[in-house]
């Protein structure tokens, strides 16, 4: 068996549904699937059981633990030589399998992983966080999507590893969240190979409004701190970006509020506190204004161009605020990581 899929699953049976019947179409049959339940309410076990006959599919319901230790247990009852992580909400092109099976024969690699994209089912909401996700302008296309990095991370909703540097590595950590970028940088520390394969994409649904997605990067930005802190040095400028974003619209919005202020209690100089209220909303309407035209472009939908102006925001500040309120527990309170955020591990 060359590849062994293995998809985490909790109360998402529609998604499971979409993606084993994108997998009944590959082009390359040499592969098993294995669904890890991990504690759901709402199990996917009917869902599996009619791609029986279709698929070489396995099926394994366990206490929840999350997505992290489900992988694992995947991962251990595995025959491939390559074990392909994927999220429950992604859809393979046929010719996905095809694809990473050409980048392996042209030159190996111990690790790799491939981009995402938004499919035309997506709803306008979705495809706005897709936008924003893989933008340069919202630093998703800056991080982790070119080939020309040096070193690529292969991220968890798609992710393909050797199965004996998988075993050798003890799989994923217990960590809630960053416990994918915390592998790859495990990964690479070790001395192993990883590479983008840019033609082995899939669609990725990632979340369906802007509350959840606000959740998602929030702790997002929780995690880089904590991962600074189990890999030191791995902190880049990119990461920095979000939470400069996040205090400079804090410091726009107040100084505009304070102009505005003083328009009422400073009538003498009423023109100038003017252009105080008035000359903090230019950058941000500059800002605005590029991601409308970039995502309606890209998109062809002002509709989506214009939700992809608040998806941006969210993902720039949801993860700046995360990532400032981890800063100030563990590098000014010092406190550790289970201490400071015990939502974000698993015991």
């Amino acid at each position: 068996m060359k590849y062994s899929l293995i998809v985490p699953v909790y109360n998402r049976p529609d998604e499971v549904d979409e993606l084993l019947q994108s997998l009944v179409g590959q082009t390359l049959g040499d592969f098993e699937v294995i669904i890890v339940e991990d504690g759901s309410s709402v199990p996917c076990s009917s869902v599996c059981e009619k791609y029986k006959q279709q698929l070489n599919l396995h099926y394994y319901a366990k206490p929840n633990s999350g997505p992290g230790q489900s992988r694992n247990y995947g991962a251990e009852r595995a025959s491939g030589e390559y074990l392909i992580v994927l999220d429950s909400d992604v859809v393979l092109p046929s010719t996905y399998l095809e694809e990473v099976e050409k980048e392996l024969h042209s030159r190996s690699a111990d690790a790799f992983g491939g981009p995402d994209r938004a499919h035309s089912s997506f709803t306008s909401t979705q495809k706005a966080i897709s936008y924003s996700m893989t933008s340069f302008f919202s630093t998703g296309g800056i991080r982790g999507g070119k080939k020309k990095l040096d070193r690529f991370f292969p991220r968890s909703f798609n992710m393909g590893i050797r199965k004996d540097v998988y075993q050798k590595l003890g799989g994923f950590s217990k960590m809630r969240f960053g416990e994918d970028i915390d592998f790859s940088y495990r990964i690479v520390e070790a001395g192993y190979q990883t590479r983008l394969f840019p033609k082995a994409w899939v669609w990725h649904k990632r979340r369906t409004d802007l509350r959840k997605f606000f959740r998602q990067v929030y702790n997002s930005g929780i995690a880089r701190i904590n991962l600074e802190k189990l890999h030191p040095g791995t902190l880049k400028l990119v990461h920095l970006l979000p939470m400069l974003f996040t205090v400079g619209i804090i410091v726009l919005v107040f100084v505009s509020a304070f102009g505005r202020a003083m328009m009422h209690y400073n009538a003498d100089n009423y023109s100038l506190w003017k252009w105080v209220f008035l000359l903090p909303w230019i950058p941000i309407l500059f800002y605005s204004l590029l991601i409308f035209i970039d995502s309606s472009i890209r998109n062809h939908s002002v509709i989506i161009g214009a939700k992809s102006i608040a998806a941006a925001f969210t993902q720039l500040m949801g993860y700046g605020f995360g990532f400032i309120e981890a800063w100030w527990k563990r590098c000014v309170r010092k406190q550790d990581a289970f201490t400071a955020f015990e939502k974000n591990f698993y015991s």
